[in-house]
């Protein structure tokens, strides 16, 4: 939803070149909560056995123009998981990160409070330029978006990764960049599998576009298994105080019936004509659950967009006013509790056919965009220190080391070869491309990690 323009304009920055990064540092253990993780199974998510729906706000106090991480400052974490408690979630989704920062406190209190956190690892200087994706793909970008993950994998309440947000958009051209949000979903997959990291699903977060939300969930769960995502969510703006027919969310149940993958909502509440938060009691009925793993509201802070349920001053703020969808929110997830048992999952995942090309999708190769090549030593030595959010920008460095060519089927192949990484959560290597695509109820333990990208020409906030 929240769309932050993405220009050319960082031309002549720096590459990598052929320097070898600085390995991953192995950091000591500290106290990090005590929420077990959650995985995938058939088309849910599991909290152990128990079938985990997504009750949460999008979180980013002060927008994308602040430019800033609420998870790297504990004066502004602090104040908002005292709020979030009262609302009621278990999940919070974070569109800015500072991989360079340290976030063992937030996450901590987090997981203290009971709730999890879904990563972008995007973020406006590191990101994939939807109209000209080809020179942003580079290793400069994968080498920021690894950094991330080596952050957050070792945090057991990191719910998922996002490897992109609205980078296709309704612009038909925009359709040609999925072939590289794809690539970059493969990738985090193969890194988590590479550092032995704990299997952190990765997916992306779909615009609210309907010429191509089909197209652009078949494209993300088509081809081999190392390949398709881990999920599928798309941000969804359609129910405005109305009702489920109405709103059309009894076709949104029926088209993807049988996808095969885990659905969420990553942005839902539209504002016209009021805000009662019906949505929740549909994502938490009978009529969803089979296929729907619930959603996240857009947004927790007030921005001039007029979205938010709480007034934040400034992002350091003592304290928040509570607005009035604030009450209604937690309200409506009070009274819709997570319903008991599996919720008519379905246990066994499946692989779509690939969309066709026609004229709301320009795609016409099963081909993804090969791993630059200055970007395969990372798999093998750690992304290193991460850039933060004051570096140089990815999207028009030259000498960056952009993709030589298409990859073939079997590229995201965890191959084993690395050097095992010393984490807490770390789990015994295997050639198993993350997330085995589990028939079983029970989650599977996974072994590998995964990160989720806001990539686009345009990054949303």
């Amino acid at each position: 939803m929240r769309s932050l323009a993405l220009v050319p304009v960082l031309a002549m920055l720096p590459g990598l070149g052929t320097s070898t990064p600085s390995p991953t540092v192995h950091q000591p253990p500290t106290k990090r909560g005590s929420l077990p993780a959650v995985s995938v199974s058939g088309n849910a998510f599991w909290q152990n056995d128990k079938r985990f729906y997504i009750r949460g706000v999008d979180y980013q106090p002060g927008g994308s123009s602040a430019m800033a991480d609420p998870l790297a400052d504990t004066t502004i974490c602090s104040r908002d998981i005292s709020q979030f408690r009262k609302l009621g979630i278990n999940t919070i989704r974070v569109y800015i990160i500072d991989n360079s920062a340290n976030h063992d406190q937030c996450m901590a209190q987090l997981a203290d409070a009971g709730i999890y956190v879904i990563v972008d690892a995007n973020n406006p200087l590191y990101s994939i330029n939807r109209y000209d994706p080809a020179p942003s793909y580079n290793a400069k970008y994968l080498q920021s978006v690894f950094a991330t993950i080596d952050e957050f994998a070792k945090y057991d309440n990191t719910l998922a990764f996002f490897s992109g947000n609205e980078v296709v958009n309704d612009v038909v051209n925009s359709t040609l960049s999925a072939r590289y949000v794809k690539a970059v979903t493969r990738d985090m997959r193969r890194y988590l599998g590479e550092r032995k990291y704990r299997q952190i699903p990765v997916g992306y977060s779909a615009a609210d576009v309907g010429n191509n939300r089909r197209q652009m969930a078949d494209y993300m769960n088509c081809g081999s298994d190392d390949e398709r995502s881990d999920f599928f969510a798309f941000n969804d703006y359609s129910w405005c105080n109305s009702d489920f027919q109405t709103a059309g969310w009894d076709q949104k149940v029926k088209n993807f019936s049988d996808y095969g993958l885990p659905i969420f909502l990553s942005e839902y509440g539209c504002l016209t004509n009021g805000r009662d938060f019906g949505e929740v009691a549909a994502l938490m009925s009978d009529k969803m659950t089979s296929v729907y793993s619930g959603g996240l509201m857009y947004e927790y802070a007030m921005e001039d967009n007029g979205y938010g349920i709480a007034k934040i001053p400034s992002v350091k703020a003592p304290s928040i006013q509570e607005l009035n969808g604030f009450e209604k929110f937690a309200s409506a997830l009070a009274a819709n509790p997570p319903p008991t048992g599996d919720g008519g999952f379905v246990s066994a995942t499946h692989a779509n056919p690939c969309p066709t090309k026609d004229a709301n999708w320009l795609i016409d190769t099963t081909l993804l965009p090969a791993i630059p090549e200055q970007a395969k030593m990372l798999m093998m030595e750690g992304a290193g220190s991460g850039p933060g959010l004051g570096g140089d920008g990815s999207q028009n460095s030259v000498d960056a080391g952009t993709s030589s060519g298409d990859a073939e089927q079997g590229s995201g192949t965890v191959t084993s070869s690395s050097t095992p990484k010393g984490s807490q959560n770390a789990a015994p290597a295997t050639s198993t491309p993350a997330n085995a695509r589990a028939v079983a109820k029970i989650p599977l333990i996974l072994t590998g990690m995964v990160v989720v990208l806001t990539l686009g020409g345009s990054f949303l906030l």
